[in-house]
């Protein structure tokens, strides 16, 4: 149903819905709707109240739910949006951890990997020297096969 926003009065919503207003003053009294009120008194609804008895009206009139019913199922949709809100923080909040420890862990990586080839390059660089020296070792300079020439 299409509707324009801003507030209502009883006469619209009712011709809304095709009730009477008293029906929609029952549903006040019990505590199901909660508009609010001009400064003569008189009530105006809301977006959120115009919904809201769409959802009574539903129930009512379309599931046979009494009205104690009514006000049951309208409280635990509040507390399931409560709760969903709270999931959904929570979630939020525990997918932003996660990409965090993501992060540090690929950093640490890094990190390590780094060291690492910083060792295997001082290891290579120390076997290197190692041979170096043992070649060096083992093949001593023969001096008695170097000839010298001198220009007179």
């Amino acid at each position: 149903m299409k509707r324009e926003k801003g507030f209502y009065s009883i006469s619209a919503v009712a011709k809304m819905f095709s009730i009477h207003q008293q029906t929609i003053r029952l549903y006040e009294k019990e505590g199901l709707l909660t508009p609010k009120r001009s400064d003569g008194n008189t009530r105006l609804f809301s977006e959120e109240d115009v919904d809201r008895l769409e959802q009574i009206i539903h129930l009512t009139h379309q599931v046979g739910v009494n009205l104690a019913g009514v006000e049951m199922v309208l409280k635990l949709q509040e507390k399931i949006e409560k709760m969903q809100k709270k999931m959904n923080a929570l979630f939020d909040a525990t997918s932003k951890e996660l990409k965090e420890e993501q992060e540090s862990s690929k950093e640490a990586v890094k990190t390590s990997a780094r060291a690492l080839m910083k060792l295997k390059q001082e290891a290579r660089i120390g076997q290197e020297q190692t041979q170096e020296k043992t070649e060096h070792e083992n093949n001593p300079v023969n001096t008695d096969d170097w000839e010298i020439e001198f220009e007179e």
